[in-house]
């Protein structure tokens, strides 16, 4: 990852795991010159396991990406990004009804 090309502001922090997505390479030569890659604009943070494809996806200034988020689209200016509580599904020989919930004050 090359921070350089896709952030036009200062003080972005980008955790591991992080993939700052370029678009598809099919038309190989045809895409030189062309950015691939998303704008992260001043003060973004942006979390382990997020994902931000595309030459056109900008986030804007002070905005979180939270972990594990797969973002496709521009974010506005200070907005905080997150997953919302996924419902986990067993499959097993006798069904169960599993249901997971998270303390109401996991996230602050």
């Amino acid at each position: 990852m090359v921070i350089g090309e896709t952030t036009t502001g200062r003080w972005a922090k980008i955790y591991q795991g992080v993939t700052l997505g370029a678009l598809s390479t099919r038309g190989g030569q045809g895409l030189m010159g062309v950015k691939r890659h998303p704008t992260l604009k001043e003060r973004v943070t942006v979390y382990s396991g997020a994902s931000i494809p595309g030459g056109d996806t900008v986030i804007g200034e002070e905005t979180v990406i939270s972990s594990n988020v797969f973002v496709t689209q521009s974010v506005p200016p200070q907005t905080r990004v997150t997953v919302k509580n996924p419902e986990l599904q067993y499959r097993n020989r006798q069904p169960q009804e599993f249901k997971q919930e998270l303390p109401g004050d996991w996230m602050i």
